[in-house]
């Protein structure tokens, strides 16, 4: 019997195209949705009225950190005046929504599987992949712009207008870094969405992880977009009972730029994890007054940012712990009762720990937060500390105590929820 080995081409062409097609919608999606919920953010935050055309640079530039890009801050003025500026600081809620974008169109056609081979993913990641870099090229490039500063002291600005020595401040991003943290989140962000997906399938040779990995990175996930949830829920609640129009804008740009860098911050805070920091002189970026209280009580080093130092400004702190209990209890639950049959309790419990750890741990990476912008005019100031002309904010966790402590955490609501989801289907 003679076996055809040519593949049919009719039937092979239009799957290719619809697969291109398919990382197309992802590409162009992800990217739109991200550069509206920037620019709306950052218009409510007041930076359209930034001179020079500034807004959509800024905006690129937000995209840009976004997708774990570097935007490379420089300035100065010859001998007379010197500028000093950094950041390093990553809009989740950007993030987040375009993760969320590219992460259902991507897994959409895959239902439609009944299996799927290795190869064919791969393809799928490639295709995405290729078009998100082209893409992001231009992102990249606009995410480029110089402002013109004043120190507000009239003799000092008409002596660097004298020796043709403004102060000015620029940035930029790094091509290079941008494009390739830009793939690196791509292609997590793709590889998390197939992971926990319900319906997409997964190939042959990785449906031995299945049981272990799925359910754990779903209720991580499922955890941390309900914190996102409560906050926006909160914010609306606050929004309602505001005080004028400038405080409720204020509150969406926090709303539509960070609202999971908060989110975050009280998970971990709630698990017993600890941040340090700083914030000083005028610069700062949006925060719960809470939280700056904190960061502004610093004296020459950081400051430890815990329940402990934030209950001194907002005793509702202490709340956090019963929220970050109650979240864990139900992800154990839940990954219990959507887990095979068989799977024992210090299973449940070690998978969930994994899971915990590596959460903690891409929160607290997630969360630091480095911004400063100093100026010297004719010695006066300190270009490196912001002295009295600029000011710097600071966060970092401390993931060396942070991820044992979210690993003993999730132990314990891994073993607790499938002791639980047992005993309630032995009731049944």
């Amino acid at each position: 019997m003679s076996h055809d080995t040519t593949a049919p081409a009719p039937a092979t062409a239009p799957g290719v195209l619809r697969g291109w097609l398919d990382a197309i919608a992802v590409v162009l999606a992800a990217l739109l949705a991200m550069t509206v919920v920037a620019a709306l953010g950052l218009w409510l935050a007041g930076a359209s009225q930034l001179p020079g055309s500034a807004f959509p640079p800024v905006v690129a530039a937000t995209v840009v950190m976004a997708v774990g890009g570097r935007i490379e801050l420089s300035g100065g003025a010859g001998v007379i005046a010197q500028s000093e500026a950094a950041i390093k600081v990553v809009p989740l809620s950007v993030s987040l929504v375009g993760a969320l974008v590219a992460a259902a169109l991507f897994v959409r056609p895959l239902r439609f599987h009944a299996v799927l081979s290795g190869g064919e993913l791969l393809g799928r990641f490639a295709r995405t992949a290729v078009l998100w870099l082209l893409a992001l090229i231009p992102v990249v490039l606009a995410a480029r712009h110089t402002f013109t500063i004043t120190v507000g002291n009239s003799l000092a600005d008409q002596f660097g207008e004298l020796f043709d020595a403004t102060p000015s401040v620029g940035f930029r991003a790094v091509v290079p870094a941008t494009i390739g943290a830009g793939l690196v989140w791509l292609l997590i962000v793709l590889a998390l969405a197939v992971t926990v997906s319900r319906k997409a399938p997964l190939p042959s040779r990785l449906l031995h992880f299945e049981p272990s990995v799925r359910p754990a990175a779903r209720v991580m996930v499922m955890v941390l977009l309900g914190y996102v949830i409560i906050g926006v829920v909160g914010a609306v609640a606050t929004a309602a009972t505001g005080t004028g129009d400038a405080d409720v804008g204020n509150l969406f740009a926090v709303v539509l730029l960070g609202l999971p860098n908060l989110s975050g911050l009280a998970f971990g805070l709630g698990l017993g994890a600890t941040w340090e920091g700083s914030l000083k002189g005028g610069l700062g970026l949006p925060m719960p007054e809470a939280l700056a209280s904190v960061l502004r009580a610093s004296g020459d080093g950081p400051v430890p940012l815990d329940l402990a130092s934030l209950s001194r400004y907002d005793g509702r702190v202490w709340l956090l712990p019963v929220l970050a209990g109650v979240a864990l209890l139900t992800a154990g639950f839940v990954k219990a009762r959507h887990s095979p049959a068989g799977v024992s309790h210090l299973r449940h419990c070690a998978h969930l720990a994994v899971a915990m750890a590596v959460t903690m741990l891409a929160i607290g990476l997630l969360t630091r937060i480095h911004a400063q912008y100093g100026l010297s005019l004719f010695g006066v100031g300190d270009a490196s500390d912001a002295g009295g002309l600029g000011g710097t904010v600071s966060l970092r966790c401390r993931l060396l105590t942070a991820v044992p402590i979210a690993a003993g955490w999730g132990a314990v609501a891994g073993f607790t929820g499938s002791v639980l989801a047992s005993w309630l289907a032995k009731d049944r």
